[in-house]
């Protein structure tokens, strides 16, 4: 299977090479030529699976240069050293009558993004080696709060390559902070910047396709990939949850195999529910895909009226991983969407960056329409699903799962749609232990981080994540910020380049 370039079709690589480069050199994303396709036969035997084993029936249809030893290699790599705190990788609880909760945050950084970026340093030190390629590896990653940490904990000490994150300096809750400025390792460098989380991803996506750059590293014996959903390595991974949750509630005797069930998914830059929709257009029996937002509500617009326009106020919100503007992942989906139409793409995301917005065809619309359902909720809204999921279930959520729990809730009252829903939980609720205690109703004044997480495991019983327990003994290593203009000055410094 070959992949394509989002911005040039003709652009034709193996996946090793998309998963080492990260992005093609026209700015566009590297996208698989064709879907493959899962039989219902084939998901119903993955009930029979652990979760190591569906793992790797996924990715051997999509990574078809990796031998099934180097697919073997990366899925054991990842998924059975004693990273996950659960023998299932994943917890799907069932809460209510018809919706589930799909907890992917059992990793060693309490977040969903552990599930991909716990094997992405196997698939790109794979990759690298299949292509005979003999440079260090510079990783490059720009972070509303999880993706940073976790990335920096995938790659740590990972020989051959050196990480470097950015993160907005007041765009990130403090626990978030606190586990990326005291992360350990010979290889990392993290970074704040004054700005938001776009205007690191910008920063990022500008450095990569910077010709001069690029050369400079190159001869220094570099290249750069990343660690960001941009990265196809990244994004794989994530399809294999969502096939498994099926298989999973099929095993249970849940649903029969066949049976429709719809997806609620909290996102910001639009990659984790894309990769739902790649397990749907695999063969996944998926009625709806519905898209949560916080107040930074642009996709929900999309969604609805088929506009994309970032011309808007930007929100710092209690679920900050979501406070995006630009959804970098959308580009995959209208590529696909518009018939895989590369010129098509790049007037829109021309205009995107001329104009601050684009509005695609009334086809695509009506395929949006057909695919997703969509909501946003405030702040408040949001504290009042965690409260309101609490007294009823005894169970705690985050500020971002809320969100996702509270869009659900009102798309249920405006469908009537009695469908079993599986409701992405994308983090632990001690990473957002203030917000969540305030949702509570609980007294949070005086409290430092590691006095509220011992508040909130008082409150809601559930024993503190080891690797946030932890981190109330290590030292800060990073600390300050620069400016969006000076990121690139920033790479150049940490690797010891002048320019």
């Amino acid at each position: 299977m070959y992949y394509l370039s989002t911005r040039n079709s003709a652009v034709r690589v193996l996946s090793s090479q998309a998963i080492a480069t990260g992005i093609s050199e026209d700015g566009g994303l590297f996208v698989p030529e064709k879907i493959p396709e899962l039989t219902l036969e084939e998901i119903g035997s993955l009930g029979k699976m652990s979760y190591r084993e569906r793992a790797f029936l996924v990715l051997s249809k999509f990574l078809t240069d990796f031998s099934e030893d180097e697919i073997y290699y990366c899925v054991d790599g990842a998924y059975s050293s004693g990273s996950f705190d659960t023998e299932n990788i994943m917890e799907l609880v069932r809460l209510g009558e018809q919706s589930y909760m799909l907890e992917l945050w059992h990793g060693p950084t309490c977040a969903f993004k552990d599930m991909a970026l716990q094997i992405l340093p196997y698939l790109l030190t794979s990759s690298v080696k299949k292509l005979g390629v003999d440079k260090k590896v510079v990783i490059l990653v720009a972070t509303s709060g999880d993706t940073g940490k976790a990335a920096l904990e995938g790659f740590k000490d990972v020989p051959g390559t050196s990480i470097m994150v950015f993160y907005p300096a007041e765009g990130v809750s403090s626990m978030q902070k606190l586990q990326m400025t005291t992360q350990d390792g010979e290889n990392v460098f993290v970074c704040a910047i004054e700005g938001n989380f776009d205007d690191a991803q910008t920063g990022v996506k500008k450095i990569f396709v910077d010709r001069s750059v690029g050369e400079i590293l190159s001869e220094n014996g570099m290249m750069f990939s990343s660690a960001n959903s941009i990265n196809w390595g990244r994004l794989v991974p994530q399809i294999i949850y969502y096939v498994s949750s099926y298989a999973e509630l099929v095993k249970r005797g849940d649903i029969s195999l066949g049976e429709r069930i719809n997806i609620c998914v909290p996102t910001g830059n639009f990659g984790n529910i894309l990769a739902a929709y790649y397990a749907k257009r695999m063969g996944v029996p998926v009625n709806k895909l519905i898209c949560a937002s916080n107040s930074n509500n642009v996709l929900t617009d999309f969604i609805n009226t088929g506009v994309y326009d970032r011309n808007r106020q930007f929100y710092t919100t209690i679920s900050p991983s979501m406070d995006i503007l630009i959804s970098s992942n959308l580009e995959r989906l209208i590529y696909i969407l518009s018939g895989m139409n590369d010129e098509y793409v790049k007037e829109l995301y021309a205009s995107l960056s001329k104009t601050g917005r684009f509005e695609v065809s009334d086809e695509i619309k009506s395929l949006l329409k057909a695919e997703f359902d969509c909501g946003f909720c405030s702040d408040w809204e949001t504290m009042m699903a965690i409260r309101s999921v609490y007294e009823k279930h005894s169970y705690t959520m985050d500020t971002h799962t809320a969100v996702a729990q509270r869009v659900y809730e009102d798309y249920l009252k405006r469908t009537g749609d009695r469908t079993k829903t599986v409701i992405a939980s994308t983090a632990s609720p001690y990473k957002f232990s203030s917000s969540v205690l305030k949702a509570l109703g609980k007294n949070v004044e005086g409290l430092d981080e590691f006095g509220l997480t011992c508040e909130l495991e008082s409150a809601c019983g559930m024993p503190v994540p080891k690797a946030l327990s932890e981190l109330r003994s290590k030292s800060v290593r990073f600390s300050g910020s620069i400016q969006k203009e000076d990121m690139e000055k920033a790479v150049l410094g940490f690797l010891g380049i002048n320019k």
